[in-house]
C-alpha cells in the first residue's frame, strides 16, 4: 500500500500541466502538418512541418480566456520544420489555436 501511494504521488507532477487544446486549421493548399505542445502551465506551442515542394506562410493566433490573443507568423521553406511558442501571464485553462497557412 505504501508503494502504491508513492507511485501515485510520483505521477502527480506529470498530470498537473495537462490542459485542453483546440486547434482549428485552414491550410489553403499548403501541405503542412501541425501538432500541439503543452510546455508549462502558462506556455503552449505548435510544431509545424512543411511537406510540400513550395514555401508556406503560416499565421497562428493563440487564445487563452480573457487575455489578449497572441499572434505568431512563420515562413516555412519546403521540408522545413518550426516551433511556434507563446507564453501567457496567467495559467492556461483551455488553449485555442487558429492556424492559417498558405502558399507563398
Amino acid at each position: 500500500m505504501k508503494k502504491l501511494c508513492c507511485a501515485l504521488l510520483a505521477c502527480l507532477p506529470l498530470s498537473v500541466f495537462a490542459y485542453p487544446v483546440e486547434l482549428e486549421k485552414q491550410f489553403n493548399g499548403a501541405e503542412v502538418s501541425a501538432s500541439t505542445q503543452e510546455i508549462d502551465h502558462n506556455m503552449g506551442g505548435l510544431l509545424l512541418h512543411n511537406y510540400g515542394r513550395s514555401a508556406a506562410h503560416c499565421t497562428a493566433v493563440f487564445r487563452n480566456g480573457p487575455e489578449a490573443p497572441r499572434k505568431r507568423k512563420v515562413n516555412l521553406a519546403a521540408g522545413e520544420s518550426s516551433n511556434v511558442t507563446v507564453k501567457f501571464s496567467r495559467s492556461i485553462i483551455r488553449l485555442r489555436i487558429q492556424l492559417t497557412c498558405g502558399l507563398q
